[in-house]
């Protein structure tokens, strides 16, 4: 009954909190909605005095017209904007304006500013301060003028930003080198290259109260299903937060599952991959300060795949088979040694169980507890590989696995035959193309041991079946996540575990693309060496149009 009466207290007290964070929220909005002053020297100290003085706000003053009766100032924050372009704007606009017949500054004047002495032509028109600060910290000018209640605004974005450079997380050894970075448009641009069709479409939303961060929705209308792009802007426009910092906070608050420990929405720092998925009908969304862009629907043996597939013969797509096999590997292998040695030694043949019996002698720990000893430790010695300097983190994470691994085999804490049981589970966990498929095995992993170590071999085969049934309720975007094998889609898995040929990949996705299904009418290549009477057999023989 305590705990009853503590939980109504504590509704009633998120409900009064939220209550007075959305009046604050709307005294905020109010207060700074309100329209701009008719005097210049107001506009300039209320703009002063809504940034605290602070010192990276540039305000320079000006005169302009016939005997300079025009007072002006131009505002900007320094350091967001390309400051020669800034100049050459003041340059030029003084010099057009010098002979200009205007005695007060109207609506007229406002029009004959904007044609005759910007150079920039993406210009807009200001009247209240809420609109201008959000222009004027988004790294645009803003010109205001004495007598007039409007303003203008120019775009000088040019803050310095990384250029584009080769993947970090992703790296292929054949395809493109290059990366998406932390500005917007740098990565829209990208993508645009690869897919030079007018369809491609772009929506742009700010998000975050306080960041007021940019975000753009991209996808290609005839292709990606409306109703997962509607259901997007529907979950975008819901989200009520003041910063977004990363795309990671987006996922978190439009996944479908929030209690999954595996993604169900794929990010990429490749523009390959992302361009791959639009032409797919899947739908892109991309935040400004990162350089990792999401992409939906997303589903499981996506995270298994690597854009190195599709550029290589398809035969290699059996690399995709040992991805999986390595997958099994890191989730199973301690659990199955651990199960095997402690539960079901009769599984094992009598010259090897003879040898891991000795091996195990005089050692103080069980099974389990030694696997878990030395898991915990090589996962500190990874976190505190990627943490350390680049120069020394390699360094320190081989030499303290190969130190701390024979110390503990001479002290007799552990057995040979455990090190190299996690050595080869820590190297199957490095072979997943997406770094976040293999958080949720390594979390997994522990589970199954510890099921191992009280049930055996029963215990590893429901905690399976639990895992199957987890992944089978999984959705993204209402996609199921384990499709097409669950449901079966036989056309679909040309490109699942194997990929079949490039010519043979003529549709997409069957729940995907299925506004678009089919790619195109694509045939095998002709065969060289034979006659030309054989030319039509030879493409009869190609894949399915």
């Amino acid at each position: 009954m305590r705990f009853r009466k503590d939980k109504s207290k504590r509704k009633q007290f998120f409900k009064w909190s939220s209550s007075n964070l959305e009046e604050e929220k709307s005294k905020i909005e109010n207060s700074n909605s309100k329209p701009l002053h008719t005097h210049l020297l107001e506009n300039l100290a209320e703009i002063r005095r809504a940034l605290g003085h602070s010192n990276d706000l540039v305000i320079r003053k000006f005169r302009i017209g016939k005997e300079g009766k025009i007072c002006g100032g131009a505002v900007y924050i320094d350091g967001l904007v390309d400051k020669d372009l800034v100049h050459e704007m003041l340059d030029s606009f003084m010099y057009n304006m010098r002979n200009v017949e205007i005695t007060v500054p109207n609506d007229e004047f406002i029009c004959t500013f904007d044609e005759m002495a910007l150079a920039n032509g993406e210009t807009m028109a200001l009247d209240n301060f809420n609109a201008l600060y959000d222009i004027l910290l988004s790294g645009d000018t803003i010109f205001l003028f004495d007598e007039c209640k409007k303003s203008i605004a120019t775009a000088t974005k040019g803050w310095d930003h990384r250029s584009v450079s080769e993947p970090t997380s992703q790296i292929v050894v054949r395809g493109p080198q290059e990366a998406f970075t932390e500005t917007l448009r740098t990565n829209t641009a990208l993508i645009r290259r690869k897919i030079k069709d007018p369809n491609l479409w772009i929506e742009a939303r700010k998000i975050g109260s306080r960041t007021k961060t940019d975000i753009a929705v991209m996808y290609i209308k005839d292709i990606a299903d409306e109703n997962v792009v509607q259901e997007i802007h529907r979950r975008l426009d819901e989200i009520e937060i003041d910063a977004i910092l990363e795309s990671g906070y987006i996922e978190e608050l439009i996944q479908d599952e929030a209690f999954t420990p595996f993604p169900t929405i794929y990010n990429s720092e490749r523009p390959d991959s992302i361009a791959a998925g639009l032409l797919e009908g899947r739908v892109a969304i991309l935040v400004d300060g990162t350089p990792f862009v999401l992409l939906v629907p997303a589903l499981f043996t996506q995270f298994l795949q690597s854009a190195e597939d599709y550029y290589h013969r398809s035969d290699f797509g059996l690399l995709r088979m040992l991805r999986l096999v390595a997958m099994f590997i890191s989730l199973l292998a301690p659990s199955l040694y651990i199960a095997v040695t402690t539960f079901h030694q009769e599984m094992l043949q009598t010259t090897l169980l003879i040898s891991i019996a000795a091996q195990r002698e005089g050692i103080p720990f069980p099974a389990f507890i030694e696997a878990l000893l030395m898991e915990f430790t090589f996962e500190i010695l990874r976190e505190a590989g990627v943490r350390m300097p680049r120069a020394v983190g390699s360094a320190i994470s081989i030499v303290g696995a190969l130190v701390l691994g024979e110390a503990a085999v001479q002290a007799g804490l552990v057995s040979p035959a455990m090190v190299i049981v996690v050595s080869i589970t820590a190297i199957s966990s490095f072979i997943f193309p997406v770094f976040s498929l293999s958080i949720p095995i390594r979390m997994l992993r522990f589970a199954l041991m510890g099921l191992a170590a009280s049930f055996g071999l029963f215990g590893i085969i429901v905690g399976l079946i639990a895992l199957v049934l987890h992944l089978s309720s999984l959705k993204s975007f209402g996609v199921p996540y384990l499709s097409p094998m669950a449901p079966m889609n036989f056309k679909d898995q040309k490109d699942t575990f194997f990929r079949f040929p490039i010519w043979d990949l003529n549709t997409r996705p069957h729940l995907i693309g299925a506004k678009n299904y089919v790619r195109g009418r694509n045939k095998a290549p002709k065969k060289q060496g034979k006659s030309t009477d054989h030319t039509e057999n030879n493409n009869n023989q190609g894949g399915s149009s």
